[in-house]
């Protein structure tokens, strides 16, 4: 009987010290909207790697990626609420609850990638305090190809895009085509290809990711590269579960977000090049504004700028102010 409980006792402890490891590790699940084969989850699966490596074990991401954990609209909510620690989503899709989430989705305030990134630094800020009211601790963001126009004839004169049906799919893009004369005509992303080829739509702005997906050449012939705005994804962790990891662990956790920014906005910039070349190796006109198109367009952003900062108030102001003061 002696025998039996010192080997039993044994073979606890030797289970407790096995255990042990598994105990002090933290497992998250992260949830993210899009697919494997996007650079931002990519981008992720690299991120949850090095956070692996820099913890020693300690913090264990497990991405859940293409909304097969949550939908893309209930993912800030559940990180919010604990039912996962940590994960992304498109950031202006919280724009109703906060002008300032919709500050990297104004046509032509920043229209390059060196424009987005200075746009970021001055408002980081701005997002991380409104974030912080809802309990989340930013991370990271990096933003998506710019926005450019998808023609079906070659576009010089602002008077060409009068009357054109246009693809609106927000208030934002309803606005754009009616600042520029053209009619909004709500079409979802899949539809696309058919509302082109019927005739239903004759115009969108849309990333070169989403054109080149779409073999936007069998239905369009000319690309105007305008990168009216840079959307950014951002990935933020509920700041509890931030807060109850060791000092080590949130270094660890912050270095490698970091390095995940930096990296994100290298593959955007390269999936920007490797997208337009697609479109032109597709057969599809790749051009810059001419300068009357360009005029408007930025006549139009002022505007939208306007109508933003009248919304955001004196935060939205400063943040602009301190953007182009820069």
């Amino acid at each position: 009987m002696k025998h039996f409980t010192k080997a039993a006792l044994t073979g606890a402890a030797m289970a407790a010290l096995m255990a042990a490891p598994a105990m002090a590790q933290t497992a998250w699940d992260m949830p993210t909207p899009y697919g494997d084969g996007i650079f931002h989850t990519q981008n992720i699966m690299q991120f949850a790697d090095d956070l692996r490596e820099k913890s020693d074990g300690a913090i264990d991401i497990t991405v859940h990626s293409a909304n097969s954990l949550f939908g893309h609209a209930e993912i800030k909510d559940a990180v919010r609420d604990g039912l996962v620690p940590i994960g992304e989503i498109l950031l202006s899709r919280l724009a109703n609850e906060d002008p300032i989430f919709a500050l990297d989705s104004i046509p032509f305030l920043a229209s390059s990638y060196d424009e987005a990134e200075a746009l970021w630094e001055v408002s980081r800020e701005a997002v991380s305090e409104a974030l912080a009211e809802q309990g989340l601790t930013v991370l990271y963001a990096v933003p998506w190809p710019g926005q450019s126009l998808y023609l079906r004839q070659e576009v010089t004169d602002p008077a060409q895009m009068e009357g054109l049906s246009f693809r609106a799919y927000n208030v934002a893009t309803e606005r754009l085509a009616e600042l520029l004369g053209a009619t909004p005509t709500q079409v979802e992303e899949t539809d696309i290809p058919t509302a082109f080829s019927t005739g239903r739509v004759e115009a969108m702005i849309t990333s070169p990711s989403t054109g080149a997906n779409a073999q936007a050449w069998d239905f369009v012939t000319h690309y105007i590269d305008t990168q009216a705005w840079l959307p950014k994804n951002i990935v933020f962790v509920n700041t509890d579960a931030f807060e109850a990891l060791s000092d080590e662990e949130r270094a660890a956790l912050l270095e490698a977000a970091a390095e995940a920014e930096t990296r994100g906005w290298e593959m955007s910039r390269a999936e920007t090049e490797e997208k337009i070349a697609a479109l032109e190796e597709g057969g599809m006109e790749i051009m810059q504004p001419s300068e009357a198109l360009s005029a408007k367009l930025q006549e139009v952003g002022a505007t939208m700028t306007a109508e933003w900062e009248a919304q955001a108030g004196e935060t939205g102001a400063a943040v602009v102010e301190a953007y182009r003061s820069r």
